[in-house]
């Protein structure tokens, strides 16, 4: 199973050595926040200028590359203690509002990892359900959790799943709270 400690220690290392920020995503960033799902791949967010490096670096560490786009890549490792890493990879603009923003961390093997704000973690959700849109269901109970979080700015939320074109899955999420 995979180690996280052992494999966020790893990356963030690297990132960090070549100055780029990293964050917790995925079920792992939501745990930060108290919801706990379970999970089998560690989900990280970094800046876009990492991608080719980062890639190249998970390969030397043994990871095979399944997929690479844009703002994305997903690597599998044959040992399970390195297991599954999906990154997701922001522009600057958004790398400037999401890394200095975050709100807590997680300790992670030697290190305390950030976690973006809640309405950071929903927009990824957002993005991730519009390019998937097998992921809905999931990504949508995901959504509603960090919905109910105190403080977070629905708002803003909504305004993630109005340009990613699904305001009607924000209008049937906020019927439901």
């Amino acid at each position: 199973m995979l180690d996280f400690g052992m494999a966020v220690d790893r990356i963030a290392e690297f990132l960090d050595g070549r100055g780029f920020s990293c964050a917790i995503v995925g079920a792992l960033g939501l745990h930060a926040y108290g919801h706990d799902r379970a999970t089998f791949d560690l989900d990280l967010a970094t800046e876009s200028a990492a991608q080719q490096s980062l890639v190249s670096f998970l390969e030397q560490l043994g990871y095979e590359t399944i997929h690479v786009s844009p703002g994305y890549s997903n690597h599998a490792h044959a040992d399970p203690d390195w297991g599954n890493v999906d990154i997701v990879y922001v522009d600057g603009e958004t790398a400037a509002r999401l890394f200095p923003r975050c709100q807590r961390s997680l300790e992670l093997g030697e290190r305390a990892v950030p976690v973006p704000r809640p309405e950071h973690l929903a927009a990824m959700k957002v993005q991730a359900m519009r390019n998937d849109p097998s992921r809905l269901l999931q990504d949508l109970a995901d959504v509603r959790f960090l919905l109910e979080h105190a403080g977070t700015d629905r708002d803003e939320i909504r305004g993630y799943f109005d340009r990613a074109g699904m305001l009607d899955w924000y209008e049937k999420l906020i019927a439901t709270l």
